[in-house]
């Protein structure tokens, strides 16, 4: 069965004609001939857009020349109620002070240290969990969501200000899209951004929220009883270069960032890997095989034994990468493929035609976690696979997200067969790659599969 995929458009449109399609959804916004062309221009009286699926391209803008090509403003424009000055959204020495301060946290060995909260939320997933149809997304977002704030804070979802967080969170990424009129049109700073009263409401309550967070745990460092944790690393560390160290503010703006980046995108796509193992039974098989073990004494080292496990979820970010379009622009006049782009053009990097692209994956369109052992998708992966992006931007935390998605597979499947039920999800791009309706599945608890014992 071949997965989901959102329709092209069909014909020409304008610019408020994309401006209604983007809102939308920016996937069905797009003609078909960018799963096979190299670049493509749009032009518009206000700026100029360039989509790269050139890999060259692709390289020079995220690896040779990064500081050339930073981060657009216009994709701020519609982040910035929920994200304020995050390490997502900035540029130049800001954003390479915030990432002295941030990488810290999530090298060496700090992830295997962070597991142990990982597996106690993939537990406490399974055990929450019955016979019967499910909405899956809602699923994966709680477990994700539980996920971050176990590593980030050490406390569980049910933690009345985590909860709060993720309540209102669900409202947020419904409502806002990944462009809105200010991300196509030059607006004035007095100018309102037309943000939706909805959104706004819930961007505020969320950082409330997570400013409780904050507070809370500025407590507990200064009376030293705060735990070892992620939020404790970052809030603790000083840059190395000019010793500064993160004010509530500004750590208000970076767990926004890490909850959207660690929750949200994680439960995208381990939502969508769910389908494609109910709709593909004999990978579900092989992944409910390497799942069917003692998960009481799993450790991090172990994550390597569930290695078809880990194809799955590749191909799963290949096909439904959460992050579907990434924004730069110009600092300068460029030439692309013989086009002269000018300072202040709009450079779009899109995984979604990357990893579909048909000049570049054998079979783009059908989910094959074999195709893997192959050196062709080896070679395909080099040159047009980027889920985290790549080069100085790439995700801080990459291994975080694969270690996560890897799990929460082997350890639902390994428990539960897993279904389709109604039918096929339609993909929409909101704030990452979601189902229009949801991914609904039944679940089946496999024999002697039972729940885990009280702890």
């Amino acid at each position: 069965m071949t997965p989901p995929k959102p329709p092209s458009r069909e014909g020409r449109v304008g610019l408020l004609g994309y401006a209604r399609l983007f809102r939308a959804d920016i996937l069905s916004a797009q003609p078909a001939r960018l799963y096979r062309a190299w670049m493509a221009e749009f032009r518009t009286p206000f700026f100029r857009s360039y989509m790269m699926n050139d890999p060259a391209l692709v390289d020079v803008v995220l690896r040779v020349r990064p500081d050339d090509f930073p981060k657009s403003g216009r994709v701020r424009e519609g982040l910035a109620p929920l994200l304020g000055r995050s390490v997502f959204v900035t540029n130049g020495e800001e954003w390479k002070r915030q990432r002295r301060i941030i990488d810290p946290a999530f090298a060496g060995g700090r992830l295997r240290d962070a597991f142990p909260g990982m597996l106690a939320a993939a537990q406490a997933m399974v055990d929450r969990l019955d016979d019967g149809p499910r909405e899956m997304e809602e699923v994966a977002s709680y477990a994700a969501a539980d996920v971050i704030f176990r590593t980030l804070f050490s406390v569980p979802i049910d933690d009345r200000l985590a909860a709060q967080v993720f309540r209102e969170f669900r409202d947020y990424q419904r409502t806002q899209p990944l462009l809105n009129l200010a991300a196509l049109v030059p607006l004035p700073g007095w100018m309102p951004r037309f943000h939706r009263r909805r959104t706004l409401r819930a961007a505020q309550s969320i950082r409330a929220a997570i400013a409780a967070l904050v507070d809370r745990r500025a407590t507990e460092i200064a009376e030293g009883t705060a735990p070892d944790d992620l939020a404790s690393k970052i809030m603790t560390f000083p840059d190395p270069d000019t010793g500064h160290r993160f004010s509530p503010a500004e750590m208000v703006d970076q767990v926004a960032i890490f909850f959207l980046a660690g929750h949200e995108t994680s439960a995208s796509a381990f939502s969508w890997g769910l389908y494609l193992l109910a709709t593909h039974p004999e990978a579900q098989a092989r992944v409910a095989e390497e799942g069917a073990r003692d998960w009481d004494g799993f450790a991090f080292g172990d994550l390597s034994r569930l290695s078809f496990t880990r194809d799955v979820f590749r191909e799963t970010l290949r096909l439904y990468p959460p992050v579907p379009m990434m924004v730069r622009q110009t600092t300068r006049p460029e030439v692309f493929r013989g086009r002269t782009a000018p300072e202040g053009a709009q450079v779009v990097l899109s995984p979604w035609h990357l990893h579909r692209h048909e000049r570049m994956w054998d079979r783009p369109d059908e989910f094959d976690p074999q195709r893997w052992a192959t050196a062709e998708a080896k070679e395909s992966a080099r040159r047009a696979y980027i889920p985290f992006s790549a080069g100085p931007r790439v995700c801080t935390g990459a291994g975080f997200g694969m270690a996560e998605g890897v799990l929460f597979l082997a350890r639902l499947v390994g428990a539960f067969e897993v279904s389709p039920e109604g039918p096929p999800p339609v993909p929409v791009a909101h704030l990452t790659v979601r189902a229009r309706d949801g991914i609904h599945l039944r679940l089946r608890r496999r024999s002697g599969a039972g729940q885990s014992r009280p702890r």
